[in-house]
């Protein structure tokens, strides 16, 4: 397998479940502030331009789309363990992946990093940023209150939510310098502790 990533991005998360699965894969780096991903070479890899893409090896186009792949990696390998085995901790893992990467990663941050998407108006962009951080505040309170585990989101353990979620706490505490509720609080320090993510950090060149 190989991962079509750039260090830090949300690409984090799939690179932290790789590392649990503990298969060989190779990364292959798409810088993005370089716009690397409009390019021919990444284009042809993935059309839409963003990462995460996986290259499952099966001869097929890269796998994309962060709960496609999370999902894809869960149930190919359930020696893992990366989902419950319930249909509906299944499901509650997936809810989560979904909230994460379609609520919290572009309303709470892309908004912040890239307000020009959300205004082409520059005098705009103070406010998206502003309404961006109260969302962010605002997602991560509906988090801690649908909090169902304990070290862990759901109550079964460690699970592809627990890869989605990091990737915005990390942004949201290392990036931003923003605060984080009780439990995300404590969910990311727990994160920060687990080999597959001191690995994944280490070979982005991100700081723990």
């Amino acid at each position: 397998m190989k991962l079509y990533y750039s260090p830090g991005a949300c690409s984090l998360g799939i690179h932290i479940l790789l590392e649990e699965i503990g298969k060989p894969y190779e990364l292959s780096l798409v810088a993005l502030k370089e716009g690397a991903q409009h390019g021919a070479e990444y284009t042809a890899v993935n059309p839409k331009s963003k990462v995460p893409a996986l290259d499952t090896g099966d001869g097929g186009p890269a796998l994309t789309e962060f709960p496609a792949i999370a999902a894809f990696l869960a149930i190919a390998n359930p020696e893992a363990g990366l989902v419950p085995r319930d249909a509906l901790g299944q499901a509650r893992a997936l809810e989560a992946v979904d909230y994460v990467t379609g609520t919290i990663h572009p309303h709470a941050f892309t908004r912040q990093f890239r307000p020009n998407v959300f205004s082409l108006r520059e005098e705009d962009h103070p406010a998206v940023i502003e309404q961006a951080r109260a969302n962010a505040d605002k997602f991560f309170g509906v988090v801690e209150k649908i909090w169902r585990g304990d070290t862990w989101l759901l109550p079964q353990g460690f699970s592809i939510a627990d890869a989605a979620l990091f990737f915005v706490e990390y942004w949201q505490a290392k990036r931003v310098g923003g605060p984080l509720p009780p439990k995300l609080d404590a969910h990311l320090k727990a994160m920060l502790e687990r080999p597959a993510v001191k690995r994944a950090l280490e070979q982005e060149g991100l700081s723990a």
